[in-house]
C-alpha cells in the first residue's frame, strides 16, 4: 500500500520516450507527518512561509521539524539569512538546530533588533576594488606557481538532442554580461593587487569536431582532463573558458572551466542553473527574468574588509586562537611513501556506497542523538583518524558555502570558506560522548564562521611548509540531498546530463566527501597518490564502514573498543599472515633493516601503545640515544644485556637499543623476584 498519491498532470519522459524517473518530483515531506498543525500567529506564518520556499514544501505546519523535513546546514543558513531579511531579526544558526520544529523555533525568536552586520552597498566602480581576503591567498598561490591546475574548476554536461549553438552563444554573452566576476581580471600596482572588471567581454564558444571512437567515455574524459589542465592567466584572461565538443550532430559535451579566484563550487552550480535557463528561454523566443541581483562579487569583497575592520575579525579570532591555538600538531597517518619536500597534488579517488541498510541505521541514530548526518559522519571520520594515527588531537578541515546573506546566494565569486574543527579523542570515551562535543564543536563554528582562512593562519602562524597544507591535512565535506548537480535535466528538443569524471589532483593528505542520495548516503575518498597506494586506502574505506556498522549497533562503546577489521581480515591476520614465510634481505640484521625503513618514511607511525605513539623518526632517536649510553657501558659485540620491563614503548627502543650497540637483549620477566633477576 502506498504511504501517499501523488498526481501529477504529466509524466516526465526522457528524449527516447521512456519515463524518466529521476525527473519525478520529490513527494512533499510535510504530508508524511501524522497531523498537520497551521501556523496561527503572523509570526509563525511568516516563518512557515520561509521554510516552504528554503524546503520547496507546499506546506509546513507547526509540529513539523526542519530537519526531519529534509533540511541540513546550508538550507538552515538560508533561513536564518530569510529571517534577518524579511523579518529584521537577528537569530543564531544554533537556534534552529536546538529548535528545530516550527513553533519551537518561532517562540525561540526574540524582538526586532539593529543586524550587527553592516549593510551591503554598491561600490562606484571607479575606485581601486580590493580583493576579498580569499582572492588574495589564490593571488599568492597562483604567483607562488603559475603551471599548477590545482584551483581549476570544472564542470561538464552531455548535450542529447538538437543543439542551436547560437543561442547557446547568446546565453553565454547574457550570463557574461550578468556576472562581473566572469569579466574580472587582476592587476598588480606598487601597493596593492585590485580586481580589474571589463565592461564587455566577448568569449566564443570552441567548437572542437570530435572523431568516431570506440570508447567515446574515455575520450570525453581525456578531453576535458586536457581542458582541465590548461593554465588561466590571472592579469590577463579570461578566467572562464568555454569548449563544446560535437560527438554527432545530436550530441554534444559542453566543458565549463573557470579558475578558483572568482568562482567555487557554488557558483559553478549558479552558472549551469542560469545558462539552462537562458537558453531554454531564448530558443523559445522569451524573455528570461532572472533574480535580481543588488550587488556583485566586488562588493561583497568591500564589505567583506569594512565588517572585519569594524572589530568582527577580533571578536572571532579570538574564539578561534582559543580553540586552536598552541601546538599545531601535523596529522601522521600511516603512508606507504616519505612525504616529498613540496606537494605536487596528484591525487586519486575511492568511491564506496554505505547500502541502504547502514545508511537507514545512520539516519536513525542521527535522529536519536540530536545531530545533523554531517556531525555524525564527521565524528566517526575523526574517530578513524584517530584509531589510524595514535594522536588525540584531530583536526579536520570543512568547507563552508558562506553565503549567509540572501544578496549573495545568486552571485557568481570564491565565497566558501574553511573552518577547521578540532576533536580531543580518548579511547576510553564512549562514542556517543564524542558525537556531541562535535555537535557543540560544529554548532560554535558556525556561529564563528566568516574569519577568513587566511586571517586565522596569519594569527596562528604555523611552521610554514610546501610539504603540506597549515592548520590541517584532512578534509571532510558533505552534501545534503539538493545540494548535488542536477544529474538530468530536460528542456524542448534537449536532454542535458551531468558528466562525472575523476580529477586526478588531491589538495590534502587525504579528503572525505559523503552525499546524500534519496535515503542513501555514499562517500569518495581521494588521496595524494604522493603519499598512499590505492590499496591503503581502500583499505581505510572498509574499516571506515566496519566502524559506521559498529557505531549503530553501539554507539555506547568505547571509541578504542569499536572494531575496525572485519572477520575475515581478522582471521587473515591472525592465522594467514602468521604462516607466512616472505623473502627479506637475509644478510642485514633487523636494526639495519628498521633504519632502511626510518629513511623510507620518517613520519610514519612506528609504534602505537594505548594512547602514545611514536614516529620511525623518533623511534629511532630514542633508540640511538640509548644504544650510546649502552656503548659508553660497555656494551658491543658478545655481550648480553638483560630486558624486564612491561610491553610498552620503552620495550621496543630497548631491544632496538641494544641491537644498535652490538649487544645481544635477554627478554626477563618484570614479575620475577629480585633475586632472580640478578
Amino acid at each position: 500500500v502506498p504511504a501517499h498519491l501523488l498526481f501529477l498532470d504529466t509524466l516526465p519522459l526522457t528524449g527516447n520516450g521512456k519515463l524518466d524517473r529521476k525527473a519525478l518530483p520529490q513527494p512533499d515531506a510535510s504530508l508524511l507527518q501524522q497531523a498537520y498543525v497551521a501556523p496561527q500567529s503572523e509570526l509563525e506564518q511568516q516563518i512557515a512561509a520561509i521554510w516552504q520556499d528554503v524546503l520547496k514544501l507546499e506546506q509546513v505546519g507547526l509540529t513539523d521539524d526542519f530537519f526531519e523535513l529534509g533540511g541540513h546546514s546550508l538550507l538552515a543558513t538560508q533561513v536564518v539569512s530569510r529571517v534577518r531579511q524579511s523579518l529584521g531579526l537577528e537569530v543564531a544558526l544554533r537556534t534552529l538546530f536546538e529548535h528545530s520544529r516550527l513553533a519551537e523555533f518561532a517562540a525561540s525568536l526574540g524582538p526586532v533588533t539593529q543586524g550587527q552586520e553592516p549593510p551591503f552597498v554598491r561600490v562606484d566602480r571607479e575606485q581601486p576594488l580590493a580583493l576579498s581576503y580569499a582572492q588574495e591567498r589564490q593571488w599568492f598561490l597562483w604567483q607562488l606557481d603559475p603551471e599548477s591546475a590545482a584551483y581549476h574548476l570544472p564542470t561538464a554536461l552531455r548535450l542529447h538532442g538538437d543543439l542551436d549553438i547560437q543561442t547557446l552563444q547568446r546565453s553565454l554573452d547574457t550570463l557574461i554580461e550578468r556576472h562581473e566576476s566572469l569579466r574580472t581580471t587582476f592587476v598588480e600596482t606598487s601597493e596593492r593587487t585590485l580586481q580589474r572588471i571589463a565592461g564587455q567581454m566577448a568569449l566564443p564558444i570552441d567548437l572542437e569536431v570530435l572523431p568516431p571512437v570506440e570508447d567515446r567515455a574515455a575520450q570525453i574524459k581525456a578531453r576535458v582532463e586536457v581542458e582541465t589542465a590548461r593554465l588561466f592567466d590571472l592579469q590577463q584572461g579570461p578566467l572562464l573558458r568555454v569548449k563544446l565538443l560535437r560527438l554527432a550532430p545530436d550530441d554534444h559535451v559542453l566543458i565549463l572551466t573557470q579558475h578558483h579566484i572568482v568562482s567555487d563550487g557554488w557558483s559553478m552550480q549558479v552558472m549551469v542553473d542560469e545558462l539552462v535557463a537562458l537558453y531554454a528561454g531564448h530558443s523559445q523566443g522569451l524573455k528570461v527574468e532572472l533574480p535580481e541581483l543588488p550587488i556583485q562579487y566586488a562588493d561583497y569583497g568591500v564589505w567583506q574588509r569594512q565588517w572585519m575592520d569594524a572589530g568582527e575579525r577580533e571578536r572571532q579570532l579570538a574564539y578561534w586562537v582559543g580553540q586552536l591555538g598552541g601546538e599545531q600538531t601535523v596529522l601522521e597517518l600511516p603512508a606507504d611513501h616519505g612525504r616529498p619536500a613540496e606537494q605536487s597534488f596528484r591525487g586519486a579517488k575511492v568511491d564506496l556506497a554505505l547500502g541502504a541498510e547502514l545508511s537507514k541505521a545512520l539516519r536513525h541514530l542521527a535522529q536519536q542523538q540530536g545531530v545533523t548526518p554531517f556531525m555524525l559522519l564527521l565524528a566517526s571520520f575523526q574517530a578513524l583518524l584517530h584509531r589510524y594515527s595514535g594522536q588525540t588531537d584531530i583536526r579536520v578541515g570543512v568547507p563552508i558555502a558562506n553565503r549567509n546573506r540572501v544578496e549573495t546566494e545568486r552571485l557568481i565569486g570564491f565565497f566558501v570558506n574553511t573552518l577547521v574543527l578540532k576533536a580531543e579523542l580518548d579511547g576510553q570515551v564512549p562514542f556517543s560522548e564524542l558525537l556531541q562535543h562535535v555537535r557543540q564543536t560544529a554548532l560554535d563554528a558556525q556561529s564563528h564562521q566568516d574569519l577568513p582562512f587566511e586571517q586565522l593562519v596569519e594569527a596562528l602562524q604555523p611552521e610554514r611548509s610546501l610539504s603540506q597544507s597549515p592548520l590541517f591535512q584532512v578534509m571532510y565535506n558533505h552534501q545534503g540531498e539538493g545540494q548535488q548537480a542536477q544529474a538530468a535535466r530536460q528542456l524542448q528538443h534537449l536532454r542535458l546530463e551531468a558528466l562525472e569524471w575523476d580529477n586526478p589532483t588531491s589538495q590534502f593528505d587525504l579528503s572525505l566527501d559523503t552525499q546524500e542520495h534519496g535515503e542513501e548516503f555514499s562517500a569518495i575518498l581521494t588521496y595524494a597518490t604522493d603519499l598512499f597506494e590505492a590499496s591503503t586506502i581502500e583499505r581505510l574505506a572498509r574499516h571506515w564502514q566496519n566502524l559506521l556498522q559498529a557505531i549503530v549497533a553501539d554507539p555506547e562503546q568505547r571509541i578504542g573498543d569499536l572494531p575496525l577489521l572485519d572477520a575475515a581480515e581478522q582471521q587473515r591476520m591472525i592465522t594467514d599472515w602468521g604462516r607466512a614465510t616472505l623473502d627479506y634481505p637475509s644478510q642485514a640484521r633487523v636494526h639495519q633493516l628498521f633504519e632502511e625503513r626510518v629513511e623510507a618514511q620518517p613520519e610514519a607511525v612506528a609504534l602505537i601503545f594505548e594512547d602514545a605513539q611514536l614516529s620511525y623518526r623518533q623511534l629511532n632517536s630514542r633508540a640511538n640515544r640509548l644504544a650510546r649510553h649502552l656503548q659508553a657501558r660497555g656494551v658491543g659485540p658478545d655481550v648480553l644485556v638483560g630486558i624486564a620491563v612491561e610491553r610498552g614503548l620503552d620495550m621496543i627502543i630497548g631491544l632496538l637499543a641494544v641491537l644498535k650497540a652490538g649487544g645481544a637483549y635477554v627478554p626477563l620477566d618484570p614479575e620475577y623476584p629480585q633475586d632472580r633477576l640478578l
